[in-house]
């Protein structure tokens, strides 16, 4: 299911690219940071609530055609989850590279929506908050083990052009169609997929 997702959601996006081309297309690039909410999606579940941390990267939009382009960024983002029960949090740090369509409507001021796939990469796995005492629980004593990351993010925007600058804000919900931790028979988990809310400023300079 969730790869068919996936399939579906590159589909769209070169379905949407073959539009009319623009005159002069547009190039920008520029600097995005913000706050982000993760949790892990566990199967059997555990009790939990959003870990707030950050992310912080660099972006690069190219427009060729008329209401539909391209982004790609490299960013640095935290993730995790904080447990309800047991007061324990972990944060997982990432570099990730999402390559998204970007639809808007409008000319100097516009509303977009980004969709399409990010890989990410863990450099970091840190727990931030432990008050239980000897824990045997599977999530708060095994390191993660896939580094590795993979799934689909897709969000709404605004954006103000400013000359050749712009500047923007967009909510973005990233889901993984991969796991943390192994997920064969003989493991605990059968599913730990990140799950992760952003809210995102960012300055971009047109530069064609």
């Amino acid at each position: 299911m969730y790869k068919g997702l996936l399939f579906f959601f590159i589909f769209i996006s070169t379905s949407l690219l073959a539009q009319v081309r623009l005159e002069n297309p547009e190039m920008y690039i520029g600097a995005t940071g913000g706050a982000t909410g993760s949790m892990v999606s566990f199967s059997p579940t555990v009790k939990q609530g959003y870990l707030l941390g950050t992310n912080a990267g660099i972006v690069f939009r190219y427009i060729a055609e008329k209401n539909v382009g391209m982004q790609a960024e490299l960013n640095f983002s935290q993730r995790g989850w904080n447990e309800r029960d047991s007061v324990f949090s972990r944060q997982l740090t990432y570099v990730e590279l999402p390559f998204m369509t970007h639809i808007y409507i409008g000319t100097k001021n516009r509303v977009f929506i980004n969709f399409g796939p990010k890989v990410s990469y863990l450099i970091s796995d840190k727990v931030t908050k432990n008050r239980t005492t000897a824990s045997t629980l599977v999530q708060e004593t095994t390191a993660v083990q896939n580094r590795i990351d993979y799934g689909i993010c897709g969000g709404l925007g605004v954006l103000f052009k400013i000359n050749k600058n712009i500047l923007q804000l967009d909510t973005r919900v990233y889901y993984s169609l991969s796991d943390i931790y192994s997920n064969d028979k003989r493991d605990y988990f059968a599913n730990s997929n990140n799950l992760t809310l952003s809210l995102n400023l960012a300055w971009l300079i047109q530069v064609k």
